[in-house]
């Protein structure tokens, strides 16, 4: 079925990575249909599940023209994935939803808005923690008005499913192939003198899979100091430092309730 709803604000180009994702893409997906903005393409990456993942995107891509599968015939991991569907985005804007997250249907109408007002070039959004099943943890994760390199370095505090772009600004777009290349990304970015501003309104939701890298404190802890040390350079006493800050940040959220380390987006 061809989309034929006409809308001329800016397209916004959702960049959404599948591994068997069947559990959870349909709501993926029907989240970003349910959005009360139009004008958008989600490309799905699928990097080569073992499930059905591939039958049940195309059952959804046969039907609604803005939604494009691209299958790779080898897995490549989640930074690459999300880079081939950067590539192929046509968007002004580049948001990013990974397959068993959800947004709340003014997510994009908000967002957009929030850009054009500002002439942003990156912004994210607070977000709420939902368990496997979809329920709610009654956990928020705020968003500060705005982060900068230094600020963003000790603390996860972007969610990668809140986050977007603007292309007209920002040239050059791509995941480092790094874990967690999210915050790799946003790291990055800041570093380049972009500022990221925050929209203090929860518009997405995180799902906690239980068998996900972000669940694991400490694998998740050592690949924070692997990126530390490998893609920013900093010499030891400067990671240990910065290192030491993210413990902190991470321990005073597990107090709050939260994961030991509060998820950035990547699985």
């Amino acid at each position: 079925m061809i989309y034929s709803k006409k809308d001329d604000r800016p397209l916004v180009s959702v960049i959404t990575p599948s591994y068997n994702s069947s559990p959870f893409i349909t709501e993926t997906i029907k989240a970003v249909q349910d959005q009360t903005y139009f004008n958008w393409e989600m490309i799905i990456v699928d990097d080569q599940s073992k499930d059905d993942s591939v039958h049940v995107i195309k059952s959804y891509s046969d039907n609604d023209s803005r939604i494009r599968l691209i299958p790779l015939s080898k897995n490549v991991g989640a930074a690459r994935a999300r880079n081939i569907a950067i590539k192929e985005a046509h968007g002004d804007y580049i948001a990013f939803l990974d397959s068993d997250d959800l947004w709340l249907p003014t997510k994009l109408e908000e967002q957009v808005t929030f850009m054009q007002k500002g002439n942003l070039a990156f912004s994210f959004t607070s977000y709420s923690l939902i368990d496997e099943e979809g329920n709610s943890l009654d956990v928020e994760v705020n968003a500060p008005s705005t982060v900068d390199y230094k600020q963003l370095i000790g603390n996860t505090t972007i969610g990668c499913l809140t986050v977007m772009l603007d292309r007209l600004q920002i040239k050059h777009i791509e995941m480092p192939d790094i874990q967690p290349e999210d915050t790799a990304l946003w790291l990055l970015l800041l570093r380049q003198g972009y500022k990221a501003h925050g929209l203090p309104k929860v518009l997405s939701r995180y799902r906690i899979v239980s068998n996900s890298t972000s669940r694991n404190k400490w694998k998740a802890a050592y690949r924070y100091w692997k990126l530390l040390r490998s893609q920013e350079k900093l010499n030891f006493v400067q990671a240990n430092f910065y290192f030491s800050k993210y413990a902190y940040n991470a321990y005073n959220k597990n107090r709050g309730s939260l994961p030991a380390s509060i998820p950035t987006g990547g699985k």
